[in-house]
């Protein structure tokens, strides 16, 4: 890989850093002005899709509906619990749900019972809690702290439209 030379800093003084700041502000507005464009858009054609789509979606409801009645009055003529046709296959399948009516009550009576099976845990390591450690107790648990100075910048709009 060949050497790459780093050119001197290009900026002299705190007014070419207070220009670089008043370019970054109207390249940031230039930018959101793009991105509304193209939001309006996709927002519109969206839209208009959708109405497109309207009709259609509306007609396969009223196909679906008039299958599944069908479906429901011939059961016995299906093979097995399904029917192969030309154009697809229609069946009857059997599902099974749960309807829990308070959630927080379900949970104390499943740790009462001992149903821990049925409960879904999640665990996490809070890094904002981690942070209130000292050094040696992260280390000590395979944690490291990395501190780091990171040079930031701010664009005033408000003084640039003036």
């Amino acid at each position: 890989m060949a050497r790459q030379r780093f050119a001197a800093p290009s900026l002299k003084s705190w007014e070419e850093v207070d220009m670089n700041l008043k370019d970054i502000c109207e390249i940031e507005l230039q930018v959101e002005a793009l991105e509304a464009e193209l939001t309006q858009k996709i927002s519109d054609l969206r839209l208009e899709k959708e109405m497109q789509a309207k009709p259609l979606l509306e007609r396969k409801e009223k196909l679906g509906l008039e299958i599944k009645d069908f479906v429901e009055r011939h059961l016995d003529e299906l093979n097995g619990r399904s029917r192969v046709l030309n154009f697809g296959t229609v069946g009857l399948r059997r599902t099974t749900s749960i309807l829990l009516r308070n959630v927080k009550a379900v949970l104390e009576a499943l740790k009462a019972r001992g149903m821990k099976d049925c409960i879904i845990t999640k665990e996490s390591v809070s890094k904002d809690a981690l942070k209130e450690y000292p050094d040696e107790v992260l280390a000590s648990i395979g944690v490291r702290r990395k501190t780091e100075d990171v040079i930031w910048y701010e664009t005033d709009r408000a003084r640039l439209q003036e």
